[in-house]
C-alpha cells in the first residue's frame, strides 16, 4: 500500500519511467526536483501555446505540443508541461512542478513541487501543494490539498524541521520531509471545498464527499468518504 504501482497504472511509459525511480510513492514529492530536472534537462523547450497575456518566467522549461497556457496564468520555471495539458487563465505554476499529458489545471489554482499524472484535472480553485494526482483525477472546485501541518515547527533544541509521520496500519512512518500534501490515486475524486491534510493517502477510484476534512494517514482503494451532518430547515418569520 506504499509503492506508486499501489495507486497508478504503470502503463504509460513516462509514468512508469517516473515512478520507478522511487520505493515510497511519497518519495515522488521529496525528489520532485530531480524528476522535473531529468524530464527538462536544462533546455527551454516551448512547442505549445503560450496566449497573449500569459507569462513564463525564465529558466528552463518544456512546454509539450497541443498545450495551451491561457491568458493570465503565470508560469515560474524550471517545470514541466506535457503535451495537451492546459493551463488556464489565473493558473499560477510554481517551480518543480510536473503537468503531465492532457492534465487541466484552472481558474485560480495554484501548483507547486507537484506531480499531475496524465488527464489529472485540478480544474477550479485548487491547492495543489507537494501532492501527486493520479491519472483521471478530478479535484472539485475549492479542494485544497495542504502541505504543510499547522503545528509544523523546530524539533526542540535545534533548528531541524519536524518531519511528516503517517500512521499506516499499526506503523509510524516518518516520510523525512517537513511539507508533504496527498497522494491521490487514479481516478479519485473530490467533491467541492474538501480538504485534505498533509500527508494523506488516498488509493485508486475513491471518493471523497464536499466540505470532508481528511486526517492525515492512509485511505484503502475504492472508499465513499462521506461527511455526515444534519441539516435543520426553519420556518422563516417576520
Amino acid at each position: 500500500m506504499l509503492e506508486p504501482k499501489d495507486y497508478f497504472d504503470l502503463s504509460d511509459p513516462l509514468v512508469n519511467q517516473i515512478c520507478m525511480s522511487v520505493d515510497a510513492v511519497w518519495e515522488l514529492v521529496t525528489s520532485i526536483s530531480e524528476i522535473v530536472s531529468n524530464l527538462v534537462k536544462g533546455d527551454r523547450v516551448i512547442e505549445g501555446e503560450v496566449q497573449d497575456g500569459a507569462v513564463i518566467a525564465d529558466g528552463p522549461i518544456y512546454v509539450g505540443r497541443g498545450a495551451v497556457i491561457e491568458p493570465g496564468a503565470y508560469v515560474m520555471t524550471p517545470c514541466y508541461i506535457g503535451r495537451g495539458a492546459v493551463i488556464r487563465h489565473g493558473a499560477y505554476v510554481r517551480p518543480n512542478s510536473a503537468i503531465l499529458s492532457h492534465a487541466i489545471l484552472g481558474h485560480a489554482s495554484e501548483i507547486k513541487s507537484s506531480l499531475m499524472l496524465p488527464y489529472s484535472q485540478a480544474p477550479h480553485f485548487a491547492y495543489v501543494g507537494d501532492s501527486v494526482l493520479g491519472s483521471h483525477v478530478n479535484l472539485g472546485a475549492g479542494t485544497k490539498l495542504s502541505n504543510v501541518p499547522v503545528t509544523a515547527g523546530f524539533v526542540r533544541g535545534s533548528k531541524q524541521a519536524k518531519p511528516i509521520f503517517l500512521q499506516v496500519g499499526d506503523k509510524m512512518l516518518n516520510t523525512g520531509t517537513r511539507k508533504l500534501g496527498a497522494i491521490l490515486g487514479d481516478e479519485v475524486q473530490t467533491g467541492c471545498n474538501s480538504v485534505l491534510n498533509p500527508g494523506t493517502l488516498v488509493g485508486p477510484r475513491s471518493m471523497i464527499y464536499p466540505n470532508a476534512v481528511l486526517a492525515r494517514g492512509f485511505y484503502p482503494e475504492d472508499s465513499i468518504i462521506k461527511l455526515r451532518q444534519k441539516l435543520v430547515v426553519a420556518e422563516r418569520k417576520y
